[in-house]
């Protein structure tokens, strides 16, 4: 029987049982143990509608013996269709590949799991989730799956370690729930019911895994992960030779329990093999691009989801970029059922200041600096949580002779959220309080925020509160401003016609309103947009926009170093736009959104675009078009700048594929080109080979070029 759980999906059981006949993934599901095994059916339909069950026939089976659970499943064609997919690149493209994935929910929490599948030309995903279903790609692990296509159907089979998960000792009822979304009916499906305003992989609605006997003790579960790497490097721009670099380093997990996990990490390797997307920069604060890096990613959550995504106290990508890191540790996972615990400590090493030819520093070294992190989380209610965390980056030997000023002894940053989620998703929520501790700075030094969402089929609300003072400092997080109060409502209503091509329109508004801690209004930025969706995936929407900016220091609204508008300034504007989104099953793709409108004291034209055609499933190019084009009155500038990112992935099969990825940016004055090829010879180990080179936009003379070797290999023992 299933775990007596308050949970919505509770009725549905499927039933695992143990296996000693070896099954071989080759899409064939003759072995006996695929004949015996229960059958998940019967598929919800989630998209266009989810009052019905789907068109799209799924058949889903699972097993298990003493290391591995698992899985098959059937996915009947449409008659006369064929599949749809972009590549066999791992962690495609969701949308744009018929494809199927589960959701595995080991202690019936309805929070935090883990997520398996791919497309029907074979491509793999993975992640590990948390807050109830957000799923994280960049997390990798071990696991094997094959996918053999028929005339009438495709099939998935896959084998995940038990070695891979964290579970709970000796529980017989683990969450599950299976997805499905096929392009030819336009499709998304789920084997249990999801309402259309989640996502498919929403652990609120999984249904229950019933184990014959529980899953095995995991016995000794050790990952080594060795890499090396070689590098040639040359600065054509400064006429220097080429350098050659090497490096070696160890990463390594320990299941201290099959729930808890240790990672060590010595002269760890973070550089990145794939570039951060650009964009041009017209804000006046800092842009946000996300973590990348193995050793932060598994069980992330318990660190990084403090606060909003707007302003985080933590940040793991402020570790180790300035300064390398020596070695670090993290202690991560589950200590109860419902007590997850996280401790993070990490050492990077000293930069050397830079100094003139007359001696003079230009340039303040980094000393040597430690980075502390502990989080708590305690589950209360059906969903919910209380969680709270202490960051602490400690300074050794500073020196301002040979140290920038922005250099601090120490910085702290102690905090209580509490997170709610009700137990349908409906209700969803956050309050919390974060206070900094800096030398020699007291006063204001908090952050106080609340947020809370109502999400049903027709209608969301929500609400969100902050208020971040003058003295808040984070210097291990994402705050790219603060002296703030701040207030956003959002509100959109959706409507269903009884329609052949369309399957949904509505409204939406939202918008962000700033006071300085004087309570002078600084910001607005309101939108209201009409959407329509049609049956076949393809969207349409009109809006309107009105800003409000006082200014509370200098700015130039083009940051290309123009004439900067003075500080204590106001100016309001109104824009207005339109975007489409072209059906996802057709080879050729395309979507843009342009705008008009005022921009400060001047005008703003903006169009952004992108379009792609595969040449499935061997190929696929795409190209992202950003322009932007500024007029200011006299004496400011007026300019425009042209983003263009064109890419080719070409997969030679599942585990072999090459990215190239040009980008012309205008306002950075670069161009980069970036090919990588990436072979996984094994599960979870990979070869790279990039090579990267910087041009200049004009007359794309090189800057510097770079080629890279890599090599990861995952041992577990």
């Amino acid at each position: 029987m299933a775990q007596d759980i308050n949970k919505v999906n509770n009725d549905f059981n499927l039933y695992c049982n143990k296996t000693n006949e070896e099954i071989i993934l080759d899409g064939v599901l003759d072995e006996e143990t695929w004949q015996k095994a229960d059958v998940a059916d019967d598929f919800h339909m989630m998209m266009p509608m989810d009052t019905s069950l789907a068109n799209a026939i799924t058949e889903v089976r699972v097993a298990y013996d003493d290391k591995n659970l698992y899985m098959s499943a059937v996915m009947y064609l449409k008659p006369g269709s064929g599949i749809v997919v972009s590549s066999m690149k791992r962690d495609f493209s969701f949308g744009l590949n018929d494809n199927f994935f589960c959701v595995i929910d080991p202690f019936n929490d309805l929070t935090n799991g883990f997520s398996f599948g791919a497309n029907a030309a074979g491509g793999e995903w993975d992640g590990d989730q948390a807050d109830g279903g957000r799923i994280n790609l960049n997390w990798d692990n071990k696991w094997k799956s094959t996918v053999k296509n028929y005339d009438d159907k495709w099939i998935f089979e896959a084998a995940i370690p038990f070695k891979t998960l964290r579970y709970k000792k000796g529980l017989k009822s683990w969450g599950i729930n299976f997805s499905r979304l096929d392009l030819s009916y336009n499709e998304k499906s789920a084997w249990t019911p999801v309402p259309r305003q989640f996502q498919s992989a929403s652990l609120a609605y999984t249904g229950n895994l019933i184990w014959e006997e529980p899953p095995p003790k995991q016995g000794t579960n050790i990952s080594l992960i060795p890499y090396g790497t070689a590098a040639a490097i040359k600065d054509v721009e400064n006429s220097e030779s080429t350098e050659y670099d090497y490096d070696v380093g160890l990463d390594a997990k320990v299941a201290i329990t099959p729930s808890l996990n240790l990672d060590l990490t010595v002269n760890p390797d973070f550089s990145q093999v794939e570039v951060d997307r650009q964009v041009t920069n017209l804000s006046r604060f800092e842009l946000f691009f996300p973590e990348r890096r193995q050793f932060f990613l598994e069980n992330s959550d318990l660190f990084a989801n403090f606060g909003f995504r707007s302003n985080r106290p933590f940040f793991s990508r402020r570790i180790g970029l300035e300064a390398p890191i020596k070695y670090g540790g993290r202690l991560s996972g589950k200590v109860t059922e419902d007590l997850r615990i996280g401790v993070m400590d990490i050492q990077t090493g000293s930069i050397s200041p830079k100094y003139d030819e007359e001696g003079n520093m230009i340039e303040g070294g980094i000393p040597d600096q430690n980075y502390f992190v502990a989080a708590i989380q305690q589950k209360v209610f059906s969903r919910s949580n209380i969680q709270a965390i202490f960051i602490n980056k400690e300074s050794f030997d500073v020196d301002y002779s040979q140290h920038d000023s922005s250099v601090q002894k120490y910085n702290r940053n102690l905090g209580l959220e509490y997170n709610l989620a009700s137990k349908d998703n409906v209700w969803t929520g956050k309050f919390l309080v974060h206070k900094s501790f800096t030398p020699d700075v007291s006063g204001d030094d908090f952050l106080q925020a609340a947020s809370l969402e109502y999400d049903t089929r027709n209608l969301g609300l929500e609400l969100t509160q902050q208020y971040i003072g003058e003295n808040y400092n984070a210097e291990v997080g994402y705050i790219p401003r603060k002296g703030l109060h701040r207030i956003s409502p959002e509100f959109r209503y959706s409507i269903f016609p009884n329609s052949k091509k369309i399957n949904s329109h509505g409204p939406m508004l939202e918008a962000d309103l700033f006071w300085n801690t004087d309570y002078t209004l600084t910001d607005i930025q309101s939108t209201f947009i009409y959407d329509l969706t049609f049956l076949d995936r393809s969207s349409l929407g009109v809006g309107t926009g009105y800003s409000y900016v006082l200014l509370q220091e200098p700015f130039d609204p083009t940051n290309s170093g123009g004439e900067e508008l003075p500080a204590g300034s106001d100016y309001a504007w109104w824009d207005a736009g339109f975007g489409y989104t072209s059906a996802p099953g057709k080879l050729f793709t395309f979507s843009f959104e342009s705008t008009y409108g005022g921009y400060f004291n001047g005008n703003l034209f903006k169009f952004e675009g992108s379009a792609g055609y595969r040449f499935q499933p061997y190929a696929n190019i795409n190209v992202d078009i950003e322009y932007n084009n500024i007029r200011l009155p006299e004496p400011y500038t007026s300019t425009s700048f042209l983003l263009v990112s064109p890419r080719l992935e070409v997969s030679f099969t599942k585990n072999i594929y090459l990215t190239t990825f040009v980008q012309f940016n205008e306002q950075a004055e670069n161009v980069n080109l970036n090919a990588r090829f990436r072979w996984r010879f094994i599960p979870a180990s990979d070869i790279y080979l990039v090579y990267t080179e910087n041009y200049w936009h004009t007359d794309f003379n090189s800057k510097n070029r770079a080629l890279v070797f890599k090599f990861i290999y995952w041992l577990n023992i």
